[in-house]
């Protein structure tokens, strides 16, 4: 149990049924009447952002998130297939769980699978991820004063705004959070 009060960024609480991570929280202690504790709470399964207040003595069940590293074998229609790279087993998650999670992950690479209670709710792609250039149109030098980019598809069919000097078949490093081209490895 975690009381309102002792709240910090990034633990997830269960509150009335529900799992949130605490994105924010403020404690308040107005001039008149008693303190609270105001929050900006993050749904982990749905994905939606509430705003709430607390009185500081009120307590919560800590909500324990596993976290699974488990490689991504292929997709089958709407399913992809999982396998733990402990055990071997396998397991198949729908496209609405796994959502955009998998547009810069190649086959065989491995991901952390996020659970609650065995209930999976999310992937998470590696931070940084290297591909391949499979389309882009070529870049005209003197085109702009500077930092130009231009559209460019990868291999696994994600597209990628990169700088004119990327080529077809050039190898970039992808920051996943933001979909970012970082630099050509």
């Amino acid at each position: 149990m975690v009381a309102a009060g002792d709240f910090k960024n990034g633990i997830t609480v269960e509150i009335d049924g529900n799992i949130y991570q605490i994105l924010e929280f403020q404690h308040v202690k107005p001039g008149k009447g008693a303190a609270f504790v105001r929050t900006k709470l993050k749904n982990i399964i749905s994905g939606g952002v509430v705003e709430k207040t607390f009185r500081p003595t009120e307590k919560f069940e800590n909500a324990h998130i596993d976290r699974k590293e488990m490689q991504y074998l292929y997709k089958d229609g709407d399913l992809y297939n999982f396998m733990d790279v402990e055990t071997y087993d396998q397991i198949t998650l729908d496209a609405e769980v796994v959502g955009d999670a998998l547009k810069f992950v190649k086959e065989n690479e491995n991901v952390k699978i996020c659970s609650h209670k065995g209930n999976v709710f999310s992937v998470e792609p590696p931070l940084f991820v290297e591909l391949a250039i499979t389309e882009t149109e070529p870049g005209f030098k003197g085109d702009t004063a500077q930092g130009a980019t231009k559209p460019a598809t990868v291999e696994t069919g994600a597209v990628v705004n990169v700088p004119l000097f990327c080529e077809t078949g050039d190898v970039l490093k992808i920051d996943t959070r933001t979909g970012e081209y970082l630099s050509r490895v």
